[in-house]
C-alpha cells in the first residue's frame, strides 16, 4: 500500500490526518492520502509567492530545459504512472497509458513553448501629436496560480496547468482530486528532484490535498492571482463567485452531442460514437451523451452501433483487454442509475444496457428520450448515450443548442456546407467535422461557453492565460 506525504517548499511533509484511497474496482484500499491542515496550507502560499518571484528572473532555455527534464523522467516512469492511475481511477490500463503519453507530450510541448512567448511591434503615429512613436507588448507571468483538476483525467489534467505555468515563468499548487492523488504526488517527487538538479526554486511546485472546505482559500487568498479549474460546472461557477478580481480559467462539463448526416461513413461514425460515448466509462466531459442521427439512416446507423456497443469488454482495469471499467464511487453510480430508471418512467426505451452492477453501469442506449430529462439534459458522466432521428439539418442543429452546455460538437458530414453552417451556427468551444466531440488534441484551443466554461487550455493559449500582457509606449524623437 501505498502511503503519500504532502509536497511543500519542495520536500515531502507529514500529515497526522489521512484519508484511505480505495480502487473502485475491488474496493480495497490502495494508499493513504494526508489531509493538508490550515498551516500546511499557509506554507505552500508562502513558498510558492518566493518560488513565483524566483521562476520570473529565470530565462526561458533553462525553463525549456527543466520540462524536457521532466518529460523524460516521466518517459522513464511511464508504467509505474499508468499502474496507479488505473489503480486509483479505474481506468482501464490501456487508456492509463495513453494518458500518461499525452501527459509526457504536454510536457515537450510546453518546454517548446516556453521560448515563443513573443509580443509585436504596434504603430501608434495615428494621430497628429504621435508622429514616430510606437508600442511593444509583452507577456509577463502573472505569479503564484493554484491549479485544481478532478480525478478522470488525474496526470495529464494537471500537465495542463503545471506545463504552461512553468513555461511561462509561474509558480502553481497543484490540488488534485481526493478520489485519485497518487499521480500528482508522484510528479512532485519526480520535480523536486529535476528542480534540485537544475537550482532552480523546489516550491515551484507545490502539491497539496486540503479537504473542500479548506481548498476554498485557493480561490480567496489574495497571494494566488489565478485560479485554473477542471471539474463540475457546479463546483467550478461557484469557485467562480469566491474569486473576486483575480483571474479565473474554468474547463466544466458538458453533455456533447453527435450529429450524424445520412451521406456519413456510417461504419466509422458507429465505431468513433462507441469509443467517444463510452471510453472510461463516459466520465469525460466531451464523452459522446446525445446522439442525432438524419432521419434516413436512423436504423442503418443503429444496426452498426448497438452491437460494437454490446460487444464491449466490461470488467477488471487491470487486464489489457477491458474496454469499460466500473464509475469512480457508489453515489456516482446510484446517481446514473437513478438518471436511467427516471428516463424510462417518462417513456425512453433502453435499445442496450440499462442496468447497474455494483459500481459497473451496462454500456447504456436508450431512445425517445426527451430534451428535459438528466439523461439529455445534464452530464451523465456515465456510460449513457440517448440517441434520437432528425429531418432537416437546422432542427438538428437546434437540438444541439438547445442545452445550457456548450464544449464541443462532433459532425459527420461529406457535406462541406453542412460542416460550416454548424461551425457558424452551434454555441459550442469547437465543432469537430467527422469525427466525435471527444477528440482532442493537447495543443489545440480546448474550451467551452455558456455553462461549460471559462478561457481555454492548450498550451499556447494556458501561457496566455497564465501572464499578462504588457504595453510599452515609445517616443524615440522627444
Amino acid at each position: 500500500m501505498r502511503q503519500y506525504q504532502l509536497w511543500i517548499q519542495g520536500e515531502a511533509r507529514a500529515s497526522h490526518a489521512q484519508e484511505a484511497i480505495r480502487n473502485p474496482y475491488q474496493g480495497d484500499v490502495v494508499a493513504q492520502m494526508p489531509l493538508a491542515q490550515e498551516d500546511d496550507l499557509e506554507a505552500a502560499i508562502v513558498s510558492g509567492t518566493q518560488a513565483a518571484a524566483q521562476m520570473r528572473a529565470i530565462p526561458s532555455y533553462r525553463r525549456a530545459e527543466a520540462l524536457q527534464r521532466l518529460r523524460e523522467g516521466l518517459s522513464s516512469r511511464r508504467e509505474e504512472f499508468a499502474r496507479v492511475i488505473a489503480q486509483e481511477a479505474g481506468k482501464p490500463i490501456k487508456d492509463a497509458r495513453v494518458e500518461t503519453d499525452r501527459a509526457i507530450s504536454v510536457l515537450a510541448l510546453s518546454a517548446e513553448e516556453s521560448k515563443r512567448i513573443g509580443g509585436e511591434v504596434l504603430p501608434l503615429d495615428l494621430l497628429p501629436g504621435a508622429e514616430g512613436r510606437f508600442g511593444l507588448t509583452r507577456r509577463f507571468p502573472i505569479g503564484l496560480i493554484a491549479g485544481i483538476t478532478p480525478f478522470n483525467f488525474p496526470l495529464n489534467l494537471g500537465m495542463h496547468k503545471v506545463g504552461p505555468a512553468l513555461a511561462a515563468g509561474n509558480a502553481i499548487i497543484w490540488k488534485p482530486s481526493l478520489q485519485a492523488p497518487g499521480a500528482a504526488y508522484l510528479f512532485a517527487e519526480l520535480f523536486s528532484r529535476t528542480a534540485e538538479e537544475l537550482d532552480m526554486p523546489r516550491a515551484a511546485l507545490t502539491v497539496i490535498t486540503p479537504p473542500d472546505e479548506l481548498a476554498e482559500r485557493l480561490v480567496t487568498d489574495a497571494r494566488i492571482r489565478m485560479v485554473s479549474f477542471t471539474g463540475s460546472a457546479r463546483v467550478g461557477w461557484k469557485l467562480r463567485s469566491l474569486a473576486g478580481p483575480k483571474r479565473v480559467a474554468l474547463e466544466l462539463g458538458g453533455n456533447a452531442a453527435t450529429i450524424i448526416a445520412a451521406d456519413a461513413d456510417l461504419d466509422f461514425a458507429a465505431q468513433r460514437c462507441v469509443a467517444g460515448g463510452f471510453g472510461y466509462a463516459g466520465q469525460t466531459c466531451i464523452s459522446v451523451q446525445r446522439i442525432w442521427i438524419e432521419e434516413p439512416v436512423y436504423e442503418e446507423f443503429l444496426t452498426r452501433f448497438l452491437p460494437l456497443v454490446r460487444a464491449l469488454r466490461v470488467g477488471d482495469p487491470s487486464d489489457e483487454n477491458t474496454r469499460m471499467g466500473p464509475v469512480i464511487s457508489e453515489k456516482e453510480a446510484s446517481r446514473v442509475e437513478q438518471w436511467i430508471d427516471e428516463a424510462r418512467e417518462g417513456g425512453a426505451r433502453a435499445l442496450t444496457g440499462g442496468e447497474r452492477h455494483g459500481l459497473f453501469i451496462e454500456p447504456t442506449v436508450l431512445a425517445n428520450a426527451s430534451s428535459r430529462m438528466q439523461v439529455s439534459c445534464s452530464e451523465v458522466f456515465g456510460p449513457v448515450v440517448t440517441v434520437a432521428p432528425f429531418r432537416s439539418w437546422e432542427e438538428a442543429l437546434a437540438q444541439v443548442n438547445d442545452s445550457e452546455f456548450g464544449l464541443q460538437t462532433g459532425v459527420f458530414t461529406r457535406d462541406l456546407s453542412r460542416a460550416f453552417r454548424a461551425f457558424e451556427v452551434l454555441e459550442v468551444g469547437g465543432v469537430v467535422v467527422n469525427d466525435v466531440p471527444s477528440f482532442r488534441v493537447d495543443s489545440m484551443p480546448y474550451g467551452g461557453v455558456k455553462q461549460s466554461g471559462l478561457g481555454r487550455e492548450g498550451i499556447r493559449y494556458a501561457i496566455e492565460e497564465m501572464t499578462d500582457e504588457r504595453l510599452l509606449v515609445m517616443n524615440p524623437h522627444p
